[in-house]
C-alpha cells in the first residue's frame, strides 16, 4: 500500500477576518453613506389621487427635488411614464399629475403594494404586487412610443 500524506484542511479565519489581527467588519451603520435605492408605497387609500414617497427617500435626494420623475414599468417595455413632482415644504414628496393614468395602465388598486427602484437621471422602476402580495406581470404591445403623450392610457396588458 502506499502512503498517503494528508492535507491540513483550512479553516475559516474567524471574525478577525483577513487572519492579521485587523478586524473586517463594516464600519458601524452611522458611518455609512445613507442610499435609498429601493422602497414600496402600500396603496391604502384611492389608488387615484398622488401618492406620498418615503421622507427617506426625498431626503436621499438631497435637495434636488425634481420636478417630474420617470417611470418605468418592470418588464413592460421602454416607455416611460412622465409624473410630475410636489414637495410640501416639510421634506415630504408625492407622485402628483401623471401618476393617475400610470396607475390606471398598470392596474394599481387599493391593497396594492408598489416596489419603487430607483436608476438615477429621475427614473424609477416600478413593480405592482397585488393584494395577495403576488407580482403583477405585463408586457406591452406598443412599439412604437414616441408619438404618445401620457394623456392616452394604453394600459400595458396583463398575461392570462
Amino acid at each position: 500500500m502506499a502512503s498517503t500524506s494528508r492535507t491540513p484542511t483550512r479553516r475559516g479565519r474567524g471574525r478577525g477576518g483577513r487572519g492579521d489581527g485587523s478586524s473586517s467588519l463594516p464600519p458601524p451603520p452611522s458611518t455609512l453613506p445613507l442610499i435609498i435605492e429601493e422602497f414600496f408605497i402600500v396603496v391604502y387609500e384611492d389608488p387615484l389621487v398622488k401618492k406620498a414617497l418615503p421622507k427617506k427617500f426625498a431626503d436621499y435626494l438631497d435637495g434636488q427635488e425634481p420636478a417630474k420623475v420617470y417611470l418605468r414599468a418592470a418588464d413592460c417595455g421602454p416607455r416611460l411614464w412622465t409624473v410630475e413632482v410636489l414637495f410640501d415644504g416639510q421634506g415630504r414628496m408625492y407622485l402628483d399629475k401623471g401618476w393617475e393614468n400610470f396607475a390606471i395602465a398598470h392596474g394599481v388598486d387599493f391593497g396594492c403594494f408598489v416596489h419603487f427602484k430607483y436608476e438615477g437621471d429621475d427614473v424609477l422602476t416600478v413593480k405592482v404586487f397585488d393584494g395577495t402580495m403576488c407580482r403583477k406581470y405585463y408586457y406591452s404591445d406598443d412599439d412604437d412610443t414616441d408619438d404618445e403623450s401620457d394623456d392616452d392610457v394604453k394600459p400595458c396588458i396583463h398575461p392570462l
